[in-house]
């Protein structure tokens, strides 16, 4: 038997696990799984190198299915190369089962979650810049795209940046089986179509009939022999290909075959087997040795002096570079806003322009921390929300980031709503298992930025363009899920809690009611999630009386997570929380400060109505 013909018996031993999987689930795709068999049986047996006994050997190739609906695919080719048994394949979507509707790094095997369509592609860009300018090892990588994800922007994004970065250990399959979820896809099995938009970003593109198996092989040899530009397979194949009553068929996506049909199927196949695939091993290569980390040595600043806090971040990120070899650097071109820029020019080999993509930005930078780096992102708040789905979707794969949003709030000033980040710290605490960070000076900042590079997860810190005064000393230390009592005394009559610029307002705000002899607390909640619950429900006790005040709507801000915090508290104190309300236009940062009121004068104003409305404090108890 040829080659071809083992191939062949394997991508039919491919189909008929993927049949038998979503059968005895009751659910799955076993029809776009199908229609990859052959090009995937080719892959893993003739040009794929990967030790599965060792996933994080630093020279195995990375396969990433961005069509995660075919996740049946993907656990048939592992129970073929020995990494799961048959009886764990027929687990497929039960409760406590690594073998999840679509994959995810439960798995040893699986690097990235995918499922939500057009991110596989991006995140194959951050491993091959990982793979040609950092580890500069010869790994590819390979990913499985369908046809229906080629109209996601975010694929065009991942196309024109492995283009201009000159991926060319990087391959995109595109399966072009022409039926989508309801119906035909846009280019149907237009294939000339699709290649012809690689080739116009600069990629080598590739037509072939999916199911010959001579030029699928052909087509990976080519791909394996690029250097510096990336190839793109676009893969004519028959939806359901191998089951003749559903090949080809519409209203079949997502769906199982019924028992009987499966079996029918099973047999036209040739029924099940058991083949064992050797994957062939990687080059025994190790990247480069890193310098040994040193001790950060993180900017200070002295107290009175005005820096802004994205100021700080960039000067921290430079520090972390020169002491942490494995900090990457990325940025949306706004470094010199975001001052990432210092990093740039201080580590430029480890730094990576993302333009105005910021899909690719956070897609590259759960590409890189999968290849080990520490990678932090930067743009202004305000173009995450483009970006949300991969952020939330990098959480499912467990992966660790750390973003930087600059230019948030109304302080900004004249630029505008469409710059003012002012949904943010809403968007990143909802994201499972995130760290939210709001500094409100550099010394705060600096010192928040170097432990977020130990922190997991993802981790959001939140900058303020204006420079605003230094309040804590060098040596004062900040922890994340800590606060900072800035104002305290016995007698303290209410409490105003802050965070960022408005911890400047509430300090003021301070200044004036000491005048009228109204004593207040102030508390700097640096740490939005996790929030300092001790400390809150310590203050509403003695104070009873807590207005809040923050440069953010007031859905899911930090109103909101002070009174998650204060869930419980007995008595429950008389809170005001102050935030954006209407929609800001342009003006001078203090203008806008006030306009939404939030300024000292209005976050004064709410304490003096919080005492007259509710009547005297509490006693301590």
């Amino acid at each position: 038997m040829g080659k071809y013909d083992e191939w062949r018996e394997l991508a039919a031993q491919l189909r008929v696990d993927s049949i038998r999987g979503t059968t005895e689930a009751g659910s799955g795709h076993p029809t776009s799984s199908m229609s990859a068999a052959d090009l995937m049986a080719a892959l893993v047996a003739g040009h794929l190198r990967y030790d599965f006994a060792n996933p994080k050997h630093p020279n195995n190739d990375h396969l990433l299915f961005s069509k995660g609906h075919a996740s049946p695919l993907l656990y048939a080719i592992f129970k073929a190369a020995g990494a799961i048994t048959d009886a764990e394949l027929m687990t497929l979507r039960k409760l406590g089962s690594r073998l999840e509707g679509h994959p995810a790094p439960v798995l040893p095997w699986v690097e990235v979650a995918t499922g939500s369509l057009g991110q596989g592609l991006p995140i194959g860009v951050g491993m091959a810049l990982a793979g040609k300018y950092l580890d500069k090892l010869p790994y590819r990588v390979w990913v499985l795209s369908g046809d229906s994800e080629m109209a996601e922007g975010s694929v065009w994004e991942a196309v024109e940046h492995a283009a201009f970065y000159k991926l060319g250990n990087l391959t995109c399959i595109v399966d072009v089986n022409r039926l989508g979820q309801r119906g035909p896809t846009m280019l149907e099995w237009n294939t000339a179509a699709y290649a012809a938009r690689a080739r116009a970003f600069g990629w080598t593109a590739i037509e072939i009939d999916g199911h010959n198996m001579e030029q699928i092989d052909d087509a990976y040899t080519r791909a394996g022999a690029t250097t510096n530009v990336p190839m793109m397979i676009l893969a004519r194949t028959v939806k359901g290909k191998g089951a003749a009553t559903i090949e080809n068929k519409d209203n079949w996506h997502g769906k199982a075959l019924p028992r009987d049909d499966a079996e029918a199927a099973i047999r036209a196949l040739g029924g099940p087997r058991a083949i064992t695939v050797n994957v062939r091993k990687p080059e025994p290569r190790q990247p480069g040795a890193r310098p040994d980390p040193r001790p950060v040595s993180v900017p200070s600043y002295k107290v009175g002096e005005s820096v802004a806090t994205r100021r700080a971040y960039g000067d921290a990120l430079k520090a972390l570079g020169a002491a942490r070899p494995d900090v990457v650097a990325l940025d949306g071109e706004v470094s010199n806003s975001t001052y990432a820029e210092e990093f740039a020019k201080a580590h430029p080999d480890r730094f990576f322009e993302m333009y105005i993509a910021e899909q690719q930005l956070v897609a590259a930078a759960v590409g890189l921390q999968a290849r080990g780096y520490v990678p932090f992102a930067s743009t202004f708040a305000a173009f995450f929300t483009r970006a949300y789905d991969f952020i939330r979707m990098a959480a499912v794969s467990r992966a660790s980031l750390r973003l930087c949003g600059s230019h948030a709030g109304v302080s900004i000033g004249q630029d505008g709503p469409s710059q003012m980040g002012l949904e943010d710290l809403a968007m990143m605490r909802a994201v499972g298992g995130s760290t939210v960070l709001y500094p409100c000076d550099a010394n705060q900042t600096a010192q928040l930025v170097a432990a977020m590079a130990d922190r997991p997860g993802i981790v959001y810190i939140r900058t303020t363009r204006e420079k605003t005064p230094v309040l804590y000393p060098p040596d004062h230390r900040f922890i994340v899920g800590g606060s900072a009592v800035l104002r305290r005394s016995d007698r303290d009559q209410a409490t105003i809690v802050a965070a960022g610029i408005t911890v400047h307002e509430a300090l003021r705000a301070s200044e004036q009611l000491a005048s009228e002899g109204i004593p207040v607390r102030v508390i700097d909640a640096y740490s939005v999630k996790p929030i300092d619950r001790q400390m809150l429900q310590q203050t509403a006790r003695e104070t009873g009386r807590i207005v809040v005040a923050e440069d953010h709507w007031p859905e899911g801000g930090l109103s909101e997570a002070v009174l998650s915090a204060l869930a419980g508290t007995v008595p429950f104190p008389h809170v005001t929380a102050l935030g954006v309300r209407g929609m800001p236009g342009s003006g001078t940062p203090e203008e806008l400060l006030d306009a939404a009121g939030i300024s000292a004068g209005h976050i004064a104003g709410a304490v003096r109505s919080l005492i007259a409305r509710a009547g005297p404090a509490p006693v301590a108890r």
